[in-house]
């Protein structure tokens, strides 16, 4: 200590042109020397520090971690900051705690060992650091509150995009089911004038030739007028029912009737009704396993389907030619196989073939509606049975209809 009082105005004269508190301490760990700034800083007089132990200026609550940093830091004499990456704090003469940055320097004079601590108050640095966190969290708050309110804007304009998007698809199928409807009406104001002007201008033909025939042995003439009126009338009837029958399947009116009948009976009068439409050489073969069968089903709708699928046969197929009807019998269905040699269904319309109105590009010159293998479709659909076929165009086709039954029992 009597070191620094004789060389007093040297350190006086260094100590006093830096802005750092200076303070100076021996190896027993007693204030040798302060500048002015920090006897300023910790709140006593000129010369009043020296002589005291260097913990006055040590928190009471930190003086044993500070012992510590004390141990460590002579262990290893080297230049550094005190307890680097920690909050430290001195005590003021008043009592009042105030963060400090220390920077330690050892040295050797005379032969005794000192430390030299440069001290920086750093409440105003604490002070910023304390407001930019404070700043900082609250830009966190703000940046969590807007990321919420972000998200929930996101969420929002995905459901009204979505909500939109429906809008649009269900506007985009309704104008397209309208298009449809229109087409079909055209379909079916074109089909109606096709289909029933040529029936009407046989019926007048044949009614008026009717009328000239006046004579008794003429009556052979008249007959045969006569027939072809009643088979113009009966087609044009079918037509009528065929539509009939659309409008209750779109609309679910359709009730079907089981009850067991002849299977023999069934077939023997489709096939009946079919020879009357045979072109010269055509022939139908009467499948040989149904005498004696009955079966539980709806009775219309069977002959409908046999009707249809027959009548088909005939008329697109060419003269002489064979039409063959088989039947499968299973425990719980029964399986009908119509096959023609006839025309055909050309590749690219068979997956149409079902559709209403559809017609295949080699039968528009043959009279037909388009819709009665879409009505025996859903028909057998509703009765859980199912129809499907095999052709290849100029080689015939073979239709497969498939219907449960509830019980086959012979006679």
């Amino acid at each position: 200590m009597r070191v620094f009082e004789k060389n007093s105005n040297i350190f006086n004269l260094l100590s006093e042109a830096v802005s750092e508190g200076i303070l100076v301490v021996n190896s027993e760990r007693f204030i040798v020397a302060t500048n002015a700034r920090t006897d300023q800083m910790f709140g006593y007089g000129k010369g009043d520090l020296k002589g005291n132990p260097l913990h006055v200026l040590i928190p009471e609550g930190n003086r044993k971690s500070h012992e510590k940093h004390v141990v460590d830091f002579y262990a290893k004499g080297d230049k550094r900051r005190m307890a680097q990456g920690r909050n430290l704090f001195g005590i003021k003469r008043n009592g009042d705690r105030f963060p400090v940055e220390i920077g330690l320097n050892p040295f050797s004079l005379y032969g005794e060992t000192y430390v030299m601590a440069l001290i920086i108050d750093v409440t105003n640095i604490k002070e910023k650091e304390r407001q930019i966190n404070e700043l900082n969290e609250g830009l966190e708050k703000k940046i969590k509150v807007r990321t919420v309110e972000l998200r929930d804007t996101v969420a929002m304009l995905k459901k009204e995009i979505k909500l939109r998007t429906a809008a649009e698809a269900k506007i985009k199928n309704a104008l397209q089911k309208e298009r449809d409807l229109n087409e079909l009406k055209t379909q079916f104001l074109s089909l109606v004038s096709h289909e029933f002007k040529t029936p009407l201008s046989g019926i007048l033909t044949s009614a008026t030739l009717v009328g000239k025939y006046k004579d008794s042995d003429q009556q052979d003439k008249r007959d045969k007028h006569l027939k072809t009126i009643i088979g113009e009338v009966r087609h044009l009837n079918g037509i009528l029912t065929d539509f009939l029958s659309i409008e209750r399947l779109e609309k679910g009116k359709e009730v079907y009737k089981f009850t067991d009948f002849s299977l023999s009976k069934v077939i023997n009068e489709v096939i009946y009704n079919a020879n009357m439409l045979l072109k010269s050489g055509q022939h139908i073969n009467y499948p040989q396993n149904v005498d004696g069968i009955s079966i539980r089903q709806d009775q219309k709708i069977v002959t409908l389907v046999l009707t249809n699928l027959l009548s088909n046969a005939v008329k697109y197929s060419p003269e002489d030619t064979t039409i063959d009807l088989r039947v499968v019998l299973g425990e719980d269905k029964i399986v009908f196989h119509v096959a023609d040699e006839g025309i055909g269904i050309p590749e690219k319309d068979q997956k149409h073939i079902f559709e209403r109105y559809f017609r295949a590009e080699n039968t528009l010159l043959n009279q037909g509606t388009g819709i009665g293998l879409n009505i025996i479709k859903g028909h057998l659909e509703n009765l859980d049975g199912s129809i499907r076929f095999k052709s290849r165009e100029n080689s015939g086709s073979t239709f497969t209809v498939e219907l449960p039954v509830e019980n086959i029992t012979e006679h």
